[in-house]
């Protein structure tokens, strides 16, 4: 996440910043280059590890769900976190200079921030969709439908974007921020620089409120859905349906448990990050530039290992991942195989 201009003033000396040129780098060519070959390699994982999970959720039919239409959503989220988003961050980063100019500064920030505040909003509704289908399973399909997804997951990019690109454009971030129309003139740079009104919005609103709802939501399916085995258990285990519920519930459950390791991820990813978002401008802004730029890079590597979570937890990713990789996908009708059968 960075940040930029307010040009309000008239006339701003420069003379303290070199005339705007980049400050020495105190990092050896060889550091910087092992420095882009790790990001290039974050960055790469981060693309193509969304991108199979946006083909293997659009192509194979039997993914078609709301759940699924929801993670495909996010998918495309980290997917353009990883390929708009991290490759300038990368250069800024290694080079400790930003060198695309004010006005995509912040287009940049504004995807920045839209892209993580969409990501959050994706795992809000996600965990919703688990909760009405543990915990009112037969009032699940009425609730759930894929016209309603489609209009929440609408909802979870347009309020986002508004709410980025408005307070970005409208520089409402910085206001009342001494000093900070000169250091963004003078220096080429994108400091990151909340004022105390918006740090506290961004943080509470953007992220505390979404993630205490989404931990009381999963605390709420994992003591429903562990009622719901115990009732099964006790139940006489000769019954084919009560085994086909018991099997129903197990699995639901199982997705619950994947959806909040994803979720886990996130806060622990992005929690940092926020946090000093929120506590810089009342400890006057002293936070070293490289801290911060460490933090966004831990936030950005959610994005990396959502992809891989699924990987690990989610067999018919696996699969669907090698059907991909093998060329399968170009063989008509071959949407239709059963990605959840142990056979093929």
């Amino acid at each position: 996440m960075m940040a930029f201009l307010n040009s309000s003033e008239d006339v701003i000396d420069c003379s303290q910043f070199a005339n705007g040129s980049c400050p020495e780098s105190f990092t050896s060519a060889s550091v910087r280059r092992v420095m882009y070959i790790s990001i290039s390699g974050i960055i790469i994982i981060t693309v193509f590890g969304n991108l199979a999970i946006i083909i293997s959720i659009s192509y194979f039919k039997q993914l078609h769900s709301p759940t699924n239409f929801l993670t495909l959503s996010m998918a495309v989220t980290d997917f353009l976190l990883g390929f708009f988003i991290m490759p300038y961050s990368m250069i800024r980063t290694v080079e400790n200079c930003w060198y695309f100019g004010i006005t995509f500064c912040k287009v940049h920030y504004s995807f920045d921030l839209m892209l993580c505040l969409v990501s959050i909003f994706h795992l809000c509704s996600i965990a919703v969709d688990r909760f009405y289908a543990i915990c009112y399973p037969l009032h699940y399909t009425c609730k759930i439908t894929v016209p309603m997804v489609r209009q929440l997951i609408v909802l979870c990019w347009l309020a986002p974007a508004i709410f980025a690109f408005g307070v970005v454009f409208s520089e409402a971030y910085a206001s009342g921020i001494e000093g900070y129309a000169t250091l963004v003139a003078c220096s080429s740079s994108c400091p990151v620089m909340f004022n105390k009104l918006w740090g506290t919005v961004l943080f509470s609103f953007g992220f505390f409120i979404p993630g205490c709802a989404m931990i009381a939501i999963y605390a709420k399916i994992f003591d429903v859905s562990k009622q719901h085995l115990k009732a099964m258990k006790s139940k006489p285990k000769s019954s084919c349906e009560d085994k086909q519920n018991q099997f129903s519930t197990s699995k639901d459950r199982k997705a619950a448990k994947t959806l909040s390791i994803v979720m886990g991820v996130f806060l622990l990813c992005w929690f940092p990050c926020f946090f000093v978002i929120l506590i810089d401008p009342f400890i006057g802004f002293s936070t070293p530039a490289m801290l911060f730029d460490v933090l966004t890079w831990f936030g950005y590597f959610n994005s990396t290992c959502n992809p891989l979570i699924y990987g690990f937890f989610y067999p018919w990713f696996q699969k669907a991942l090698r059907y991909i990789l093998l060329g399968k996908i170009f063989h008509q009708h071959f949407c239709t195989v059963n990605l959840f059968s142990e056979n093929q």
